[in-house]
Protein backbone atom coordinates (compact mmCIF):
# COMPACT_ATOMS: atom_id res chain seq x y z
CA UNK A 1 0.00 0.00 0.00
CA UNK A 2 1.27 3.45 -0.96
CA UNK A 3 1.01 5.58 2.18
CA UNK A 4 2.67 8.44 4.07
CA UNK A 5 2.39 9.91 7.60
CA UNK A 6 -0.06 12.48 6.24
CA UNK A 7 -2.40 9.65 5.30
CA UNK A 8 -2.58 8.71 8.98
CA UNK A 9 -3.25 12.32 9.96
CA UNK A 10 -6.11 12.63 7.46
CA UNK A 11 -7.46 9.11 7.90
CA UNK A 12 -7.00 8.12 4.25
CA UNK A 13 -5.39 5.17 2.51
CA UNK A 14 -3.77 6.87 -0.49
CA UNK A 15 -1.67 10.08 -0.58
CA UNK A 16 -4.05 11.78 -2.98
CA UNK A 17 -6.40 14.72 -2.41
CA UNK A 18 -9.03 15.91 -4.87
CA UNK A 19 -8.63 19.67 -5.10
CA UNK A 20 -11.85 21.56 -4.32
CA UNK A 21 -12.27 22.72 -8.00
CA UNK A 22 -14.86 25.40 -7.24
CA UNK A 23 -18.38 24.79 -8.48
CA UNK A 24 -17.33 21.52 -10.12
CA UNK A 25 -17.03 19.85 -6.72
CA UNK A 26 -20.18 18.17 -5.45
CA UNK A 27 -21.15 15.46 -2.97
CA UNK A 28 -21.12 12.73 -5.63
CA UNK A 29 -17.52 13.51 -6.61
CA UNK A 30 -16.30 13.92 -3.04
CA UNK A 31 -17.95 10.68 -1.93
CA UNK A 32 -16.52 8.71 -4.86
CA UNK A 33 -12.99 9.97 -4.17
CA UNK A 34 -13.18 9.39 -0.42
CA UNK A 35 -14.70 5.92 -0.78
CA UNK A 36 -11.78 5.04 -3.06
CA UNK A 37 -9.34 5.79 -0.23
CA UNK A 38 -8.24 9.32 -1.18
CA UNK A 39 -9.62 12.59 0.24
CA UNK A 40 -12.53 14.32 -1.47
CA UNK A 41 -12.91 18.07 -1.01
CA UNK A 42 -15.94 20.36 -1.31
CA UNK A 43 -15.63 24.04 -2.20
CA UNK A 44 -17.98 26.09 -0.01
CA UNK A 45 -16.76 29.68 -0.41
CA UNK A 46 -19.51 30.79 -2.77
CA UNK A 47 -22.19 28.30 -1.76
CA UNK A 48 -25.25 29.66 0.07
CA UNK A 49 -25.50 28.55 3.69
CA UNK A 50 -28.53 26.44 2.80
CA UNK A 51 -26.51 24.60 0.17
CA UNK A 52 -23.70 23.96 2.64
CA UNK A 53 -26.17 22.31 5.01
CA UNK A 54 -27.71 20.26 2.20
CA UNK A 55 -24.33 19.06 0.87
CA UNK A 56 -23.09 18.11 4.33
CA UNK A 57 -26.25 16.12 4.98
CA UNK A 58 -25.94 14.34 1.63
CA UNK A 59 -22.32 13.43 2.32
CA UNK A 60 -23.34 12.13 5.72
CA UNK A 61 -25.63 9.68 3.96
CA UNK A 62 -23.13 8.78 1.21
CA UNK A 63 -20.10 8.31 3.48
CA UNK A 64 -21.31 7.80 7.02
CA UNK A 65 -19.31 9.00 10.03
CA UNK A 66 -16.09 7.05 9.42
CA UNK A 67 -15.00 8.11 5.92
CA UNK A 68 -13.26 11.51 5.91
CA UNK A 69 -13.74 14.37 3.48
CA UNK A 70 -12.68 18.00 3.52
CA UNK A 71 -14.05 21.47 2.84
CA UNK A 72 -12.30 24.47 1.34
CA UNK A 73 -12.67 28.21 1.95
CA UNK A 74 -11.15 31.24 0.20
CA UNK A 75 -10.16 33.76 2.84
CA UNK A 76 -10.70 36.73 0.52
CA UNK A 77 -14.41 36.28 1.27
CA UNK A 78 -16.52 36.07 4.44
CA UNK A 79 -16.62 32.46 5.61
CA UNK A 80 -17.55 32.69 9.30
CA UNK A 81 -21.09 31.29 9.21
CA UNK A 82 -20.30 28.50 6.77
CA UNK A 83 -17.12 27.46 8.59
CA UNK A 84 -19.05 27.29 11.87
CA UNK A 85 -21.67 25.10 10.23
CA UNK A 86 -19.02 22.72 8.89
CA UNK A 87 -17.24 22.43 12.22
CA UNK A 88 -20.51 21.85 14.07
CA UNK A 89 -21.30 19.07 11.58
CA UNK A 90 -18.01 17.35 12.44
CA UNK A 91 -16.04 17.99 9.24
CA UNK A 92 -12.58 16.56 9.88
CA UNK A 93 -10.46 18.47 7.34
CA UNK A 94 -10.62 22.21 6.54
CA UNK A 95 -8.43 23.83 3.90
CA UNK A 96 -7.97 27.56 3.46
CA UNK A 97 -6.48 29.65 0.64
CA UNK A 98 -5.75 33.20 -0.47
CA UNK A 99 -5.26 34.93 2.85
CA UNK A 100 -3.98 34.66 6.41
CA UNK A 101 -4.95 31.37 8.10
CA UNK A 102 -4.00 32.55 11.61
CA UNK A 103 -7.46 33.81 12.68
CA UNK A 104 -9.01 30.41 11.94
CA UNK A 105 -6.46 27.92 13.31
CA UNK A 106 -7.67 27.86 16.90
CA UNK A 107 -11.34 27.31 16.15
CA UNK A 108 -10.58 24.60 13.56
CA UNK A 109 -8.39 22.75 16.04
CA UNK A 110 -10.88 23.25 18.87
CA UNK A 111 -13.44 21.39 16.76
CA UNK A 112 -11.01 18.50 16.32
CA UNK A 113 -10.38 19.18 12.62
CA UNK A 114 -7.13 19.25 10.65
CA UNK A 115 -6.20 22.60 9.06
CA UNK A 116 -4.52 22.68 5.64
CA UNK A 117 -3.45 25.97 4.04
CA UNK A 118 -2.34 26.65 0.48
CA UNK A 119 0.82 28.69 -0.13
CA UNK A 120 2.85 29.87 -3.10
CA UNK A 121 6.31 30.22 -1.55
CA UNK A 122 8.56 28.82 1.17
CA UNK A 123 8.36 32.10 3.10
CA UNK A 124 4.59 31.95 3.14
CA UNK A 125 4.72 28.27 4.15
CA UNK A 126 6.82 29.14 7.20
CA UNK A 127 4.32 31.83 8.22
CA UNK A 128 1.44 29.37 7.89
CA UNK A 129 3.23 26.76 10.02
CA UNK A 130 4.08 29.38 12.64
CA UNK A 131 0.37 30.22 12.72
CA UNK A 132 -0.33 26.60 13.60
CA UNK A 133 -1.65 24.90 10.45
CA UNK A 134 -1.22 21.13 10.34
CA UNK A 135 0.01 20.85 6.75
CA UNK A 136 0.69 23.16 3.83
CA UNK A 137 -0.39 22.78 0.22
CA UNK A 138 2.29 24.27 -2.03
CA UNK A 139 0.67 25.34 -5.28
CA UNK A 140 2.90 25.52 -8.33
CA UNK A 141 2.30 28.02 -11.11
CA UNK A 142 1.17 25.19 -13.43
CA UNK A 143 -2.04 24.76 -11.46
CA UNK A 144 -5.47 25.40 -12.87
CA UNK A 145 -8.08 27.72 -11.42
CA UNK A 146 -6.91 30.57 -9.24
CA UNK A 147 -3.15 30.65 -8.81
CA UNK A 148 -1.56 32.38 -5.82
CA UNK A 149 2.19 32.22 -6.44
CA UNK A 150 4.68 32.49 -9.29
CA UNK A 151 7.05 29.54 -8.76
CA UNK A 152 6.74 26.28 -10.67
CA UNK A 153 6.14 23.04 -8.79
CA UNK A 154 9.55 21.46 -9.39
CA UNK A 155 11.56 24.11 -7.49
CA UNK A 156 8.73 25.04 -5.12
CA UNK A 157 8.02 21.64 -3.58
CA UNK A 158 11.50 20.84 -2.22
CA UNK A 159 11.95 24.45 -1.10
CA UNK A 160 8.75 24.27 0.95
CA UNK A 161 9.61 20.79 2.26
CA UNK A 162 13.02 22.03 3.45
CA UNK A 163 11.49 25.16 5.00
CA UNK A 164 8.79 23.52 7.12
CA UNK A 165 9.99 19.96 7.81
CA UNK A 166 8.68 17.90 9.61
CA UNK A 167 5.29 19.51 8.92
CA UNK A 168 3.68 17.63 6.01
CA UNK A 169 3.66 19.22 2.57
CA UNK A 170 1.06 18.53 -0.11
CA UNK A 171 2.06 19.24 -3.72
CA UNK A 172 -0.35 20.98 -6.11
CA UNK A 173 0.05 21.98 -9.74
CA UNK A 174 0.87 19.90 -12.82
CA UNK A 175 -0.08 16.48 -11.41
CA UNK A 176 -2.50 14.38 -13.47
CA UNK A 177 -1.32 10.79 -13.16
CA UNK A 178 0.67 8.36 -11.03
CA UNK A 179 3.94 9.51 -12.52
CA UNK A 180 3.28 12.97 -11.12
CA UNK A 181 2.33 11.53 -7.76
CA UNK A 182 5.55 9.50 -7.66
CA UNK A 183 7.54 12.58 -8.65
CA UNK A 184 6.22 14.79 -5.85
CA UNK A 185 6.68 12.03 -3.28
CA UNK A 186 10.34 11.77 -4.27
CA UNK A 187 10.61 15.56 -3.79
CA UNK A 188 9.48 15.18 -0.20
CA UNK A 189 5.77 15.90 -0.45
CA UNK A 190 3.47 13.54 1.41
CA UNK A 191 0.50 13.75 -0.97
CA UNK A 192 -0.63 15.21 -4.29
CA UNK A 193 -3.44 17.75 -4.63
CA UNK A 194 -5.16 17.11 -7.96
CA UNK A 195 -7.85 19.22 -9.63
CA UNK A 196 -7.73 19.18 -13.42
CA UNK A 197 -7.81 15.38 -13.70
CA UNK A 198 -10.97 15.21 -11.60
CA UNK A 199 -12.73 17.80 -13.79
CA UNK A 200 -12.89 14.96 -16.33
CA UNK A 201 -14.47 12.48 -13.93
CA UNK A 202 -17.98 11.14 -14.34
CA UNK A 203 -19.10 12.51 -10.99
CA UNK A 204 -17.75 16.07 -11.33
CA UNK A 205 -20.32 18.82 -11.80
CA UNK A 206 -18.84 19.88 -15.14
CA UNK A 207 -20.71 20.50 -18.38
CA UNK A 208 -19.94 18.12 -21.24
CA UNK A 209 -18.55 21.04 -23.28
CA UNK A 210 -16.09 21.77 -20.47
CA UNK A 211 -15.06 18.13 -20.07
CA UNK A 212 -14.48 17.71 -23.79
CA UNK A 213 -12.25 20.78 -23.87
CA UNK A 214 -10.16 19.46 -20.97
CA UNK A 215 -9.79 16.06 -22.65
CA UNK A 216 -8.81 17.64 -25.97
CA UNK A 217 -6.37 20.20 -24.49
CA UNK A 218 -2.62 20.29 -24.97
CA UNK A 219 -0.41 21.40 -22.10
CA UNK A 220 0.12 24.72 -23.90
CA UNK A 221 -3.61 25.48 -24.04
CA UNK A 222 -3.85 26.32 -20.31
CA UNK A 223 -2.88 29.98 -20.02
CA UNK A 224 -2.16 32.14 -16.98
CA UNK A 225 -4.37 35.22 -17.17
CA UNK A 226 -6.39 37.91 -15.41
CA UNK A 227 -9.18 37.96 -17.99
CA UNK A 228 -11.96 36.25 -16.05
CA UNK A 229 -12.90 38.22 -12.96
CA UNK A 230 -16.64 38.21 -12.21
CA UNK A 231 -16.97 38.45 -8.45
CA UNK A 232 -13.25 38.03 -7.80
CA UNK A 233 -11.44 40.88 -9.61
CA UNK A 234 -7.65 40.94 -9.78
CA UNK A 235 -7.20 37.26 -8.93
CA UNK A 236 -4.81 35.51 -11.32
CA UNK A 237 -5.98 32.21 -12.74
CA UNK A 238 -5.22 29.57 -15.36
CA UNK A 239 -7.83 28.57 -17.92
CA UNK A 240 -7.99 27.00 -21.36
CA UNK A 241 -7.55 29.20 -24.40
CA UNK A 242 -10.92 30.12 -25.92
CA UNK A 243 -12.69 32.77 -27.99
CA UNK A 244 -12.96 35.20 -25.07
CA UNK A 245 -9.24 35.05 -24.35
CA UNK A 246 -8.42 35.31 -28.04
CA UNK A 247 -10.46 38.52 -28.42
CA UNK A 248 -9.07 40.00 -25.21
CA UNK A 249 -5.46 39.27 -26.18
CA UNK A 250 -6.02 40.69 -29.69
CA UNK A 251 -7.35 43.89 -28.13
CA UNK A 252 -4.19 44.28 -26.04
CA UNK A 253 -5.56 42.94 -22.74
CA UNK A 254 -7.64 46.04 -21.90
CA UNK A 255 -8.85 46.70 -18.39
CA UNK A 256 -12.37 45.94 -17.18
CA UNK A 257 -15.09 48.07 -18.84
CA UNK A 258 -12.98 48.31 -22.01
CA UNK A 259 -12.79 44.61 -22.94
CA UNK A 260 -14.31 43.41 -26.23
CA UNK A 261 -17.77 41.95 -25.76
CA UNK A 262 -17.94 42.99 -22.13
CA UNK A 263 -21.48 42.64 -20.82
CA UNK A 264 -22.46 40.03 -23.41
CA UNK A 265 -24.57 37.19 -22.04
CA UNK A 266 -22.73 34.09 -23.21
CA UNK A 267 -24.74 31.46 -21.31
CA UNK A 268 -27.80 31.00 -19.15
CA UNK A 269 -29.33 28.33 -16.95
CA UNK A 270 -30.01 27.46 -13.32
CA UNK A 271 -27.34 29.88 -12.11
CA UNK A 272 -28.75 32.79 -14.10
CA UNK A 273 -27.22 34.67 -17.03
CA UNK A 274 -23.47 34.33 -17.38
CA UNK A 275 -21.54 37.31 -18.73
CA UNK A 276 -18.39 37.24 -20.81
CA UNK A 277 -15.37 37.56 -18.46
CA UNK A 278 -17.40 36.19 -15.56
CA UNK A 279 -15.61 33.75 -13.29
CA UNK A 280 -18.21 30.96 -13.42
CA UNK A 281 -17.25 27.70 -15.17
CA UNK A 282 -19.71 25.82 -17.44
CA UNK A 283 -21.98 23.64 -15.29
CA UNK A 284 -24.65 21.08 -16.21
CA UNK A 285 -27.94 22.73 -17.19
CA UNK A 286 -26.26 25.78 -18.73
CA UNK A 287 -26.83 26.55 -22.39
CA UNK A 288 -25.34 29.01 -24.83
CA UNK A 289 -21.78 29.77 -25.93
CA UNK A 290 -20.23 27.75 -23.11
CA UNK A 291 -16.85 27.62 -24.86
CA UNK A 292 -16.53 31.36 -24.18
CA UNK A 293 -16.76 30.92 -20.39
CA UNK A 294 -13.91 30.41 -17.92
CA UNK A 295 -12.60 26.91 -18.65
CA UNK A 296 -10.32 26.57 -15.62
CA UNK A 297 -7.62 23.93 -16.05
CA UNK A 298 -3.95 23.45 -15.31
CA UNK A 299 -1.14 22.58 -17.68
CA UNK A 300 -1.69 18.94 -16.68
CA UNK A 301 -4.77 19.00 -18.95
CA UNK A 302 -2.38 17.81 -21.65
CA UNK A 303 -2.23 14.46 -19.80
CA UNK A 304 -6.01 14.00 -19.48
CA UNK A 305 -7.36 11.89 -22.33
CA UNK A 306 -10.66 10.41 -21.17
CA UNK A 307 -13.54 10.83 -18.74
CA UNK A 308 -13.46 8.13 -16.07
CA UNK A 309 -15.22 7.35 -12.78
CA UNK A 310 -13.44 9.10 -9.92
CA UNK A 311 -12.65 5.79 -8.21
CA UNK A 312 -10.82 4.55 -11.30
CA UNK A 313 -8.83 7.78 -11.39
CA UNK A 314 -7.75 7.25 -7.78
CA UNK A 315 -6.90 3.60 -8.43
CA UNK A 316 -4.88 4.56 -11.52
CA UNK A 317 -2.87 7.14 -9.60
CA UNK A 318 -1.96 4.69 -6.86
CA UNK A 319 -1.18 1.80 -9.19
CA UNK A 320 1.02 3.84 -11.51
CA UNK A 321 2.85 5.65 -8.70
CA UNK A 322 3.55 2.35 -6.96
CA UNK A 323 4.90 0.85 -10.18
CA UNK A 324 7.13 3.88 -10.85
CA UNK A 325 8.53 3.95 -7.33
CA UNK A 326 9.08 0.18 -7.41
CA UNK A 327 11.12 0.48 -10.59
CA UNK A 328 13.19 3.20 -8.93
CA UNK A 329 13.67 1.08 -5.81
CA UNK A 330 11.60 3.45 -3.68
CA UNK A 331 8.98 0.97 -2.47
Amino acid sequence: MLTTPLCDLLGIDAPLIQAPVGSASCPALVAAVSRAGALGMLSFTWAPVEQVATDLAELGVLLGPDVPFGVNFILDFSIEEKLALCLKAGVRVVSTFWGDPAPFVERIHAAGAVHLHTVGSAVEAVRAVEAGVDAVVCQGWEAGGHVWGTAASLPLIPAVVDAVSPVPVIAAGGIADGRGLAAVLTLGAQAAWVGTRFLASEEARTHEVYRSRVVAAAETDAVHTLAFDGGWPGAAHRALWNSTLEAWEAAGRPAASERPGEGDVVASGPWGDQLRYGDMMPLPGMRGDLEAMALYAGQSAGLVREVLPAARIVEGFVREATDVLSRLGGV
